[in-house]
Order: C-alpha cells, then sequence, then structure tokens
C-alpha cells in the first residue's frame, strides 16, 4: 500500500492507495510527522510514500518519511514519469499538472484527454493517445477572478460564488457574479471545442476544488475525478518502484 501526500497552494491532502484504488483522501491543515506513526498503525501494509509539494515543508517530515518508508520519492523535474513529458520548461511545471495528466493516462489509455483542474489557477493540459504530455493553457480561477476584482478597482465589492441563471445581473454583486462564472464557463467551453478541432474523440476530464460548479452548465460533455491528482501521484510512485 502507498501513502500520497499533496501539499498544495492552499490545501493539503493525503490519500491511502492499493495498487489501483484511492482508499481514502483526507485534508487536512498541515501533513506532520506524527500522523505517519498512527496511519502505519491502521494500515499495516503501508510502505511507499510519495510527497508532492509546491511549498516549503519542514526537514523534520522529510526525515521522518525516509526513516519510517522503505519507499520515498519526492516528486521534483527529474523524477521518471509512465508518459513522455514534452513541456520545454520541465523545472517550472506544476507538479500537480504531472501528476493529473499521469492519472489521466493510467484511467484512459491510448486516448486523446484533456485535463482541467479548477482551483486557484484554471489549467488546461493536453495528453495524446501516445502517452505524450504536450503542454497547455494556465489561466485564473474562479475565486481569484473575483478576487482580482476587488482588489483592483475602488468600488467592487468581494463577490462569493453562487447560483447564477440569468443572463445579466440588476445589481453590481449579480453583474459581477454572471460575469465571473458566466465566463468561465464560456472559457471553458469555448477551450475545449477548440481542442476538439486538433484531437479526436478526446476525452474532458475536470478535477479541483471547482470541479462541480461546472455539473450542468457545460455543452461539451466531461468526467469528473476528484482524485485524479492522487491516482497519478500514485502511478508514479509505482512507476518508479517498477523501474529499479
Amino acid at each position: 500500500m502507498n501513502l500520497v501526500i499533496d501539499i498544495g497552494n492552499t490545501r493539503t491532502k493525503y490519500s491511502v492507495c492499493t495498487h489501483d484504488e484511492v482508499l481514502k483522501t483526507v485534508f487536512v491543515d498541515a501533513f506532520l510527522p506524527s500522523s505517519i506513526q498512527w496511519l502505519k498503525q491502521e494500515y499495516k501494509e503501508l510502505d511507499g510514500v510519495i510527497l508532492s509539494a509546491v511549498k516549503d515543508y519542514s526537514v523534520e517530515l522529510k526525515n521522518a518519511l525516509l526513516q519510517k518508508f522503505q519507499t520515498f520519492i519526492e516528486l521534483n523535474a527529474s523524477t521518471p514519469l509512465p508518459v513522455e513529458n514534452c513541456y520545454e520548461s520541465k523545472e517550472t511545471l506544476g507538479k500537480d499538472r504531472i501528476a493529473a495528466i499521469v492519472g489521466a493516462f493510467h484511467l484512459y489509455p491510448n486516448k486523446n484527454v484533456l485535463v482541467i483542474d479548477a482551483g486557484t489557477a484554471i489549467t488546461y493540459d493536453i495528453l495524446t493517445a501516445e502517452g505524450k504530455y504536450l503542454g497547455g493553457n494556465i489561466s485564473p480561477g474562479l475565486e481569484m477572478r473575483f478576487n482580482a476584482l476587488n482588489h483592483f478597482t475602488g468600488k467592487l465589492p468581494k463577490v462569493e460564488k453562487g447560483d447564477c441563471y440569468s443572463l445579466y445581473g440588476k445589481t453590481t454583486e449579480q453583474a459581477i457574479r454572471a460575469g465571473v462564472q458566466k465566463g468561465l464557463v464560456f472559457e471553458v467551453d469555448s477551450t475545449i471545442a477548440s481542442f476538439k478541432e486538433f484531437y479526436n474523440n478526446l476525452e474532458v476530464i475536470i478535477t479541483g476544488g471547482d470541479a462541480e460548479f461546472f455539473d450542468n452548465k457545460l455543452k461539451n460533455s466531461f468526467f469528473v475525478h476528484f482524485n485524479l491528482t492522487s491516482i497519478g501521484l500514485n502511478r508514479i510512485l509505482q512507476h518508479n518502484g517498477e523501474s529499479k
């Protein structure tokens, strides 16, 4: 069994996985060295761990992972992957993006796949049926768009996402919500349509904290996989074990 630790920009989560399945995913404020002991008591066969971190974490945590697990992988630009990474600036590629691509490769082998990660930023990444990750696009996420209107203007209020079905707003709050939310839906639908012009039989996966937002809003069909990053990280860990 494997432990997957994903330290993101705004949240941290860990997942307990078997070879093919994510058994449990938990969101925490921080993953601490003290968590390791009770996890290994609860899951006796836990012997491999992969850590993906986009921000600094303690030396104590790294040392504990090295000591307590037979296999430890810290994901970085040089980590061997089960896909061909064609990104030109690999050192700047977000770990969550490549992990999601590997997850898509595992779930949809021999398929063209567009992975949309709707989080702090919204990313669009393309994987070919031949297993080549070509690159993608980065755009402001839903919350970032609301924050930007408030931060960079003198009088526009901070608005939260919510139900928005009308064509336009009749108050400033409604107008912001309609503009931000409908604008993002139009962007995602248009991006999917553009990729479909170039890639036949394209599968579309949406993941990330705002994935549910797109339910019943897009014209294009898609699948939601909330554990896509965890699936990908688990597969990267397995791939490195197989390569040894």
